[in-house]
């Protein structure tokens, strides 16, 4: 059976399609079917031809249909919207969650800062909410306009399992990886606007090496789990900042999975960008823990056992 989908413009085009047809190969791979592309005479439109069961061709229509509309939705709804990016201790207003606010005053420091300057450098313990807000900072930038597109990225450190002997594809291998990263966009979008943001290639999540040889303009760019880069890569990284973009460098110099971890760039990031204008530095402690209390208590009964092992090596 065949049903065909006109896509009207470019920009349904893109969004349909993909860069280099990723999209739709991807579409085709996970529905089981054919797509055929033919382009209007003009270049502007064009009209997919979908091969396959009815069943799965329903599916994968419902699909592109979706992704088509809720894009157009966000592109020409225009909200009138409170200019200002942090107020009232609150950086973005989810439509059906409450709205995501700083809960301590590093938090608040740390969201003042990325507003205030191009490049976050922010250094704290697990569950202090250093991704959740650099995604929420994200989303309101691009809320407000400052921005045209969101990325984020990890580096991939295997940390006591292997990669080869994961299951699947090599992005089936590294979206666990980039797990919590869908979680907190998922948190404040919900699925559906989510995937017309990642559909619509307005939100990238990738690993860090999909950086190299970018330039990224107009773009807020979030570095996650940043203990587990390398000098060359945290340096290919930084330097991908293109025109009209902002910059967070996340990370927990508790949890570096490298090899060596004297190694880790974050360790040399402060002293390396000290004094440089338009960069600033948030820290956070054990008493930021926005998590399950007994995380705070578990994180002060881990700095006891390290001073207790350092002074033990002495």
């Amino acid at each position: 059976m065949i049903k065909k989908l006109i896509l009207r413009d470019q920009d349904e085009i893109l969004l349909a399609l993909g860069p280099q047809d990723r999209k739709l190969r991807a579409l085709e791979k996970e529905f089981k079917i054919d797509i055929a592309v033919q382009y209007a005479e003009d270049g502007q439109g064009a009209v997919l031809s979908l091969k396959g069961t009815h069943a799965r061709l329903d599916k994968a229509l419902a699909r592109l249909k979706k992704t088509l509309e809720m894009a157009a939705k966000i592109k020409t709804e225009a909200p009138v919207l409170d200019r200002t990016p942090f107020k009232d201790n609150i950086i973005f207003r989810p439509e059906n969650a409450r709205p995501i606010e700083a809960r301590t005053e590093n938090q608040k420091n740390y969201i003042e800062a990325v507003f205030d300057h191009d490049l976050l450098v922010s250094v704290g313990p697990a569950g202090t909410g250093k991704t959740f807000l650099a995604c929420a900072c994200a989303l309101r930038a691009l809320e407000l306009g400052l921005v045209e597109r969101i990325i984020v990225t990890r580096p991939i450190v295997e940390a006591g399992e292997k990669l080869g002997f994961l299951p699947g594809d090599i992005n089936e291998k590294t979206d666990p990886y980039l797990r919590p990263i869908y979680d907190a966009f998922y948190a404040m979008l919900g699925v559906e606007k989510f995937r017309a943001l990642k559909y619509g290639n307005i939100l990238e999540i990738a690993p860090l090496a999909y950086m190299r040889g970018r330039t990224l303009e107009k773009a807020f760019i979030i570095l996650d789990e940043a203990q587990n880069t390398l000098p060359a890569q945290m340096k290919m990284f930084l330097t991908r900042m293109g025109v009209g973009s902002k910059m967070i460098v996340n990370g927990d110099l508790t949890q570096i999975d490298l090899p060596q971890k004297n190694l880790s760039a974050l360790l040399q990031l402060p002293k390396i960008l000290k004094g440089v204008s338009g960069v600033a530095f948030a820290g956070f402690g054990p008493e930021d823990v926005v998590r399950h209390p007994l995380v705070k208590n578990i994180l002060h009964a881990y700095e006891k056992w390290d001073k207790k092992a350092s002074k033990a090596e002495k």
